[in-house]
C-alpha cells in the first residue's frame, strides 16, 4: 500500500489535476444524464486588455463554487466562459503600443489597426483564460465565446435591427459625455466623479439698458456659450429682470433673462447662466425655453470658432484668459474655494466635457420597466436585497443610452447611408445597394457600438441566439449572474432589459453581487498607492486553494472585504492540516483486516462514532441551508470549524484509543474516520478543489487497495469532482449529547491542569461522581483517561462519591469531578492566592452594597440600578466559590 507523502505540494498538484479534469471532460454538462436539470452560469467575460486581478479571483472562486456543487448534486452544470473585446480599453492599449513604435492608428489606417488589435486579442485573450484555469475555473472550454466572434456579432446585428424597427434606436443631436483624449462619446456609467478643490467664480452679467445680474459659475470658459440667464420665478430679487436682455461678457451677444423653477434661489447668487451646449441640466432648460444651442468647444477640448477671440485656446487656458479679460473690464466680483464634483473618464482619467454631438441612442424606458417588474414580481432575486432600492432608483431615472462610439475596435453600427438619396439602410447582413433607390453608392456608419451593447446579450448570445439552438433550448434562462456590485448598471441591468425584450424571458433568476477586494487596511487597491496584490504572486506562494478560500470566507454578499496575506497563509495551513489527518487515516489501514468487519456496522458504532456522524449530519444540513441561501462564506467557516475542531482535534484523538486495540472496534473506527473525511472533502471541494481532490484520491486508492470494504455506500467515484454531494448518514441526538458531556469534562480537567501548572505528560488521579451517567463514563473510561491524562489506576468512577478533602471540584450538571490536589500544587501558595482574591472581592462587595443602600438606588435610572445589583450578585457568587475552595483546601 502506497503511503501518502509527508507534505502536500500544491506546486506539483494544482496544474496536474486541472489538466486531468479537463482531459476527462468533467467540466461539461454532458457528463450528467440527458434528463439532468441544468445549472448554468455565464462568466462575466474578462476584458482582453490585461492581467488577472483580485476581482477575477473573487468571481472565479464564487462561480466555480456554485458550479462544482451543482455538478456534485447531479445537475447538468454548465459554466460558459469567454472574454470581452472591451472597445475603449483595448483600443487604448493598442494605440499606446503604436505610440511606442512611433506611429498611430491614423497613420496605419483602419484595416491595419484592426489587424493589430486582433493580434493583441489573441495574445491577451489566451493569457487571461490560462490564468482562469490556474485558479481552477471548471468552465466548459469547448463552449468558450468572444463578444466579437461571428456568432455574437450576428446576435449584435440582430438586436440592433430589432430595436431600430421597434423605433427604440434613433440618431439625434444631443448632449453627450465627450472624452477629448479618447475622441469618443462615453456613457453616463463610464464617467467617474471625484471631489476636487476648485473655485466658484462670481461675476457681473450686464443687462441691456444698464445694471447687471450677479452670477456664479465653476466653469468660466462656458460663459462664451451662454444663451440665457435664468432666475427662479418666485425670487422677488429678480422679478423685474425677467423678459429683459442680458449681454454675454466680452462677446456682448444678446441673450434673454428667463424664469425657471430649476434655479435654486439659495445657491450662489440666485441667478444661473444657461449653457445648453455644455451642461445636461442647461440642455433640458434650453429645450423647455427653445433656447439656441451654441457649442464653443471642439472635440479636442480647444475652443471653437464660436468662442470669438479665444478660438483655438485649450479649454483651461481659455478660462484663465477670459477671467483676466473680465477683470480688466470690471465684470468680476470675487472667487472663493469650492469643492467640485469633477467628471472624469473611467478609462483615460481626463475631465469629461458635455458636448453636443450627433450620436445613436436607445430609448431604454420600455426595457427598464420590464427589468423593474422582473425583480418586483419575484422572478429575479437580487442578493443582497438592499441593492433593490438602488436598482429601482437607476431604472426609474434612466436616460437614453448613447450607444455609438467614435472608435475602430468594436461592432460597427449596421447602418448604411445612401449618397444618392440619403436613405439609411439598416440590415443584419451587409447590403450591396440602397434599399430605397437601389444605388450602390452606400457608406457604412464609421462608428462602433458601446461595448456594453454586445455584453447585454451575453447570457443568450453565447448559447446561439438568435438561432434556436439546442443549447439555447436546454440552458436558457441561466441560473445565477454573479458579479461585482460596481457593474450592476453597466451590465446586469442591461442584460435583464435585453433578455426581457429579445427572449421574452429573464436571463437568470438570481443576481449575486460581491464586493470589492481591498487591502488589509481597507483601502482600494491602486498602483498609485502601491498596494496592489498580484494574485499570481499569492498563488505561487500559497497556492490557488488558499487564496480562493480566503476570499470566499472573508466577506459576505455585497460587502467589500480586506485581503490579509496572513489569512491566506493560515488557510494554506488548513489544507496541510487536512492532509495530515488523511495521512494518519491511511496509515492506519494496516491495523485492520477484512475479517474484523462487524456484521452490523451501525450497531458497532461507539458513542464517539455516533457523535461525529451526528455532527457531520448537522454540518451537511447547515451547509446546504447556508449555500442555498448564498451565504457561502459562513458555510465555508462552518466546514473549517468542523474539520479543525470536532474532527481533527477531537474525533481523531478519540479514534487513537480504539485503533490501538485492533479488531472490530478498530475497523469500525477506521470506517468512520474514512466516511467523515470523505463527506467533509465533498463539502469542501467547491471551496478548495485541488487539495480536496488530491486527498480524496489518496483516500480512495488506499481504501480500494486495502479491500477492507470501507468506502461510500454508492462506491468510489473516479474523481471527487464528479462524486455525489453528501447526505447525512446518522443522527443520534442522545449520543451526541453524551459525547459533548465527555468533551466538556475532558476540557475542564485540561483547563484545571493548566491553571495549576501540571506538566502535560503527567498523569494524575481523579474521582468522578457520575450519577446517571455512570454507564457512559465507565464504558468510555479509557477515552477519558487518555485524553484528560488521568492515571487509570487512580481513576475512580462511581454513581456517588463523598467529596474528598483538598481537591479541585469540577461540576458539570449531574457529574462532579474531583482532582485531589495533594502533590499536585503548592497548597500554601494556593491558599494565599485565594485569600487575596477573597479580600479584594470583600472590598468591592462592601463598596457596592453601600452604594445600593444609599440615595443612588432611588435616584438612578432603574436599568442602571438593576445592572449594579446584578454585578453585586455576581461578586457574591464568586466569593462563595472561592471560600468553598478555601474550605476544601483546609480539609474541612
Amino acid at each position: 500500500m502506497t503511503e501518502m507523502p509527508k507534505a502536500y505540494d500544491f506546486h506539483g498538484t494544482e496544474e496536474r489535476l486541472y489538466q486531468w479534469w479537463e482531459e476527462n471532460g468533467w467540466f461539461k454538462p454532458e457528463t450528467r444524464p440527458a434528463d439532468a436539470t441544468p445549472f448554468v452560469i455565464s462568466i462575466p467575460p474578462p476584458n482582453v486588455t490585461g492581467e488577472l486581478h483580485m476581482g477575477h479571483v473573487m468571481f472565479v472562486a464564487l462561480e466555480d463554487l456554485m458550479i462544482r456543487r451543482a455538478r456534485m448534486q447531479g445537475r447538468a452544470a454548465l459554466w460558459v466562459p469567454g472574454v470581452d473585446h472591451a472597445g475603449i480599453a483595448t483600443q487604448l492599449q493598442v494605440e499606446k503600443l503604436l505610440r511606442e513604435e512611433g506611429t498611430s492608428r491614423a497613420e496605419i489606417g483602419r484595416e491595419a489597426f484592426l489587424r493589430r488589435t486582433w493580434a493583441w486579442k489573441e495574445k491577451y485573450g489566451n493569457y487571461i483564460t490560462g490564468q482562469l484555469r490556474r485558479l481552477g475555473a471548471s468552465c466548459d472550454w469547448d463552449r468558450e465565446r468572444f463578444t466579437f466572434d461571428d456568432g455574437l456579432s450576428a446576435a449584435v446585428r440582430e438586436a440592433f435591427v430589432r430595436l431600430y424597427r421597434l423605433g427604440l434606436i434613433y440618431q439625434d443631436e444631443y448632449l453627450v459625455n465627450w472624452s477629448p483624449g479618447l475622441q469618443t462619446a462615453v456613457s453616463d456609467l463610464e464617467v467617474e466623479y471625484s471631489q476636487e478643490q476648485g473655485l466658484l467664480y462670481y461675476f457681473k452679467y450686464p443687462v441691456a439698458g444698464g445694471g447687471y445680474l450677479p452670477v456664479a459659475t465653476t466653469r468660466p470658459e462656458t460663459i462664451l456659450g451662454d444663451t440665457a440667464v435664468a432666475v427662479h420665478p418666485n425670487d422677488a430679487r429678480f422679478t423685474d429682470y425677467v423678459g429683459r436682455t442680458a449681454l454675454v461678457p466680452i462677446l456682448n451677444r444678446e441673450i434673454p433673462i428667463i424664469a425657471d423653477s430649476y434655479v435654486e434661489m439659495a445657491f450662489g447668487t440666485g441667478a444661473l447662466k444657461i449653457t445648453p451646449g455644455h451642461d445636461p441640466n442647461d440642455f433640458e432648460i434650453g429645450r423647455r425655453h427653445n433656447l439656441a444651442i451654441i457649442s464653443v468647444m471642439n472635440k479636442d477640448a480647444t475652443m471653437a470658432e464660436a468662442a470669438g477671440p479665444y478660438t483655438g485656446l485649450e479649454r483651461f487656458e481659455a478660462r484663465a484668459r477670459l477671467w483676466a479679460d473680465m477683470e480688466a473690464a470690471g465684470l468680476t466680483i470675487k472667487t472663493e474655494p469650492y469643492t467640485l464634483n469633477v467628471p472624469r473618464s473611467q478609462r483615460g482619467g481626463e475631465i469629461i466635457e458635455p458636448l453636443i454631438s450627433k450620436q445613436w441612442f436607445v430609448n431604454t424606458q420600455p426595457q427598464a420597466e420590464m427589468a423593474m417588474a422582473a425583480v418586483h414580481s419575484g422572478r429575479i432575486t437580487i442578493i443582497p436585497d438592499h441593492f433593490i432600492k438602488t436598482w429601482d432608483n437607476w431604472l426609474t431615472n434612466i436616460r437614453p443610452w448613447c450607444i455609438s462610439r467614435q472608435l475602430w475596435w468594436g461592432h460597427r453600427i449596421p447602418v448604411w447611408t445612401c449618397d444618392a438619396c440619403g436613405h439609411q439602410t439598416v440590415a443584419t447582413t451587409d447590403p450591396t445597394a440602397c434599399e430605397r433607390c437601389a444605388s450602390a453608392d452606400i457608406i457604412q456608419d464609421p462608428d462602433v457600438l458601446d461595448t456594453w451593447f454586445s455584453s447585454a446579450l451575453w447570457p443568450f448570445s453565447t448559447l446561439g441566439w438568435p438561432e434556436q439552438t439546442a443549447d439555447l433550448a436546454r440552458f436558457y434562462p441561466t441560473d445565477v449572474m454573479e458579479t461585482g456590485y460596481d457593474i450592476l448598471f453597466f451590465w446586469v441591468a442591461r442584460m435583464v432589459m435585453a433578455g426581457a425584450l429579445f427572449t421574452n424571458d429573464i436571463p437568470f433568476h438570481t443576481i449575486y453581487l460581491h464586493g470589492l477586494v481591498r487591502d488589509e487596511l481597507g483601502r482600494k487597491m491602486s498602483k498609485s498607492i502601491g498596494n496592489v496584490t498580484d494574485p499570481l504572486d499569492v498563488i505561487q506562494e500559497y497556492g490557488a486553494d488558499a487564496l480562493r478560500f480566503t476570499l470566499l470566507t472573508a466577506g459576505s454578499p455585497g460587502n467589500d472585504l480586506n485581503l490579509s496575506l496572513e489569512r491566506v497563509e493560515s488557510n494554506r495551513n488548513f489544507g496541510n492540516k487536512i492532509w495530515n489527518v488523511a495521512r494518519f487515516i491511511t496509515r492506519n489501514y494496516e491495523r485492520v483486516n477484512q475479517q474484523d468487519r462487524p456484521e452490523d456496522v451501525t450497531a458497532a458504532y461507539s458513542p464517539a462514532d455516533r457523535w461525529i456522524l451526528t455532527r457531520l449530519a448537522e454540518l451537511i444540513s447547515t451547509t446546504d441551508r447556508l449555500m442555498d441561501g448564498y451565504l457561502f462564506g459562513e458555510a465555508g467557516r462552518q466546514i473549517y470549524d468542523f474539520l479543525w475542531n470536532d474532527f481533527a482535534d477531537w474525533y481523531v484523538e478519540f479514534s487513537k484509543v480504539r485503533l490501538i486495540g485492533g479488531g472490530a472496534a478498530a475497523w469500525t473506527t477506521l470506517h468512520v474516520l474514512t466516511t467523515v473525511l470523505d463527506h467533509s472533502l465533498r463539502l469542501l471541494h467547491p471551496f478548495i478543489p485541488f487539495v480536496t481532490e488530491e486527498i480524496w484520491q489518496q483516500l480512495r486508492s488506499t481504501a480500494l487497495e486495502s479491500d477492507l470494504g470501507i468506502g461510500p455506500s454508492e462506491g468510489w467515484a473516479e474523481a471527487l469532482i464528479i462524486a455525489d454531494w453528501p447526505r447525512p448518514i446518522l443522527n443520534d441526538a442522545q449520543a451526541a449529547a453524551d459525547v459533548e458531556l465527555l468533551r466538556d469534562l475532558i476540557r475542564r480537567i485540561r483547563n484545571a491542569r493548566a491553571e495549576q501548572g501540571v506538566e502535560p505528560a503527567r498523569h494524575i488521579s481523579a474521582l468522578i461522581a457520575a450519577g446517571d451517567k455512570f454507564d457512559l463514563l465507565q464504558s468510555q473510561r479509557p477515552l477519558v483517561a487518555a485524553l484528560a491524562r488521568l492515571d487509570d489506576g487512580k481513576l475512580t468512577i462511581a454513581p456517588d462519591i463523598d467529596p474528598p478533602a483538598q481537591a479541585i471540584t469540577l461540576a458539570l450538571g449531574a457529574i462532579t469531578c474531583y482532582l485531589p490536589m495533594a502533590g499536585l500544587v503548592d497548597l500554601d501558595a494556593e491558599r494565599a492566592r485565594l485569600q487575596k482574591e477573597d479580600a479584594e472581592l470583600s472590598g468591592q462587595i462592601e463598596r457596592l452594597t453601600t452604594l445600593l443602600g444609599g440615595p443612588f438606588a432611588g435616584k438612578a435610572p432603574e436599568a442602571v440600578v438593576r445592572k449594579e445589583r446584578e454585578k453585586l450578585a455576581g461578586l457574591e457568587a464568586g466569593q462563595r466559590e472561592i471560600r468553598e475552595r478555601l474550605t476544601s483546601l483546609n480539609g474541612k
